[in-house]
């Protein structure tokens, strides 16, 4: 039997509410992962399961030392101690970030699978036992490996860099957009997986090799019609942001005067990303910004080109050698 570790930090899988039919005022953190393991006893048929806590709270407070926390504790568990496989649970509002850091800088190609739930484990319809129990069936099968890590929710099975939450309640919250999920759990519990990652993930990322105490700072700004550049103007003048990143309207553009505000803050020493707020398709360098030497984000997300540029950061600051990595990872 496999051995897994399992990792809690939280989030609404580890919530309770005031009763049955509360699914949006309960709190996080009422559940520890020994208690959420004890009342599966089923999982006791697939895996030796471990339980680490490292922490119990909403993923809305979770922070990148979270993250750095978890870099070196799976690293540990999967490397040194020999375990064959991590299954991570926490809050679904950031669990994509947690998860594409963590397929970016992990040095292992044993399954790592982060999972959720939309529901409280106290209330009707609860999504939780069956996830986690799901998460598990996946962090044990032999396919899983080699993948990056994982997303496990309502079934189906998501790369870390191209999931998102793109629902606030509903159970089917997590979707790959135009590149679809991996696979699946079927009823019967078995694992079927029908594509896997192109892009440089764990034992193939140069991110690998970082030894960090902390990341560099990036900042997100959300363009929409009349943005005036203001806040990146406050941005660039605190001097405490190493980078950030523009969610641009349509193919990953802004208006005339927040392009004069984004030259000002490459000129200070900024890294600027291109992204696009519209969820779906590819920022790539058109001629409007030649020579503004923004970084284009391809089809991550906001918030998953930021994670990539702290860790591009980390490396260098050579603008054409991170635009390379947006193209590669």
């Amino acid at each position: 039997m496999k051995k897994i570790a399992l990792f809690s930090m939280g989030g609404t899988i580890s919530a309770k509410g005031k009763n049955r039919l509360d699914l949006k005022d309960y709190t996080s953190g009422k559940i520890t992962g020994e208690e959420l393991l004890d009342s599966l006893p089923e999982i006791n048929q697939i895996a030796e399961v471990h339980p680490v806590q490292i922490d119990n709270i909403s993923s809305t407070n979770l922070k990148e030392a979270h993250w750095l926390i978890l870099q070196r504790e799976v690293n540990r568990y999967l490397n040194e101690l020999d375990f064959d496989g991590a299954v991570i649970t926490q809050g679904t509002s950031t669990l994509e970030e947690t998860a594409y850091y963590l397929h970016l800088t992990l040095a292992t190609d044993k399954p790592v699978v982060l999972v959720g739930a939309q529901r409280p484990s106290s209330a009707l319809s609860t999504d939780a036992p069956l996830n986690f129990l799901n998460a598990v069936r996946v962090a044990t099968h032999e396919q899983s490996k080699g993948r990056g890590v994982l997303v496990v929710a309502n079934d189906q099975i998501s790369c870390a860099r191209d999931v998102t939450k793109v629902n606030t309640y509903r159970v089917e919250t997590f979707q790959s957009g135009e590149l679809g999920h991996l696979g699946w759990v079927n009823p019967n519990g078995t694992v079927e997986f029908y594509r896997e990652p192109t892009r440089k993930h764990t034992v193939h990322s140069i991110f690998t090799q970082l030894e960090m105490n902390q990341l560099p700072r990036i900042a997100i700004v959300y363009s929409y019609a009349g943005a005036d550049g203001d806040l990146i103007d406050y941005i660039s003048s605190t001097d405490s942001y190493d980078g950030l990143v523009i969610a641009g309207v349509g193919a990953g553009r802004f208006s005339r005067v927040e392009e004069r505000a984004i030259r000002h803050a490459i000129e200070k020493g900024l890294h600027v990303v291109r992204s696009s707020r519209g969820g779906q398709g590819s920022v790539v360098d058109i001629a409007a910004y030649e020579g503004l030497r923004t970084i284009a984000g391809d089809n991550l997300t906001p918030q998953k080109a930021r994670i990539l540029l702290m860790l591009a950061l980390c490396m260098t600051e050579d603008y054409m050698e991170i635009q390379r990595y947006f193209y590669e990872y």
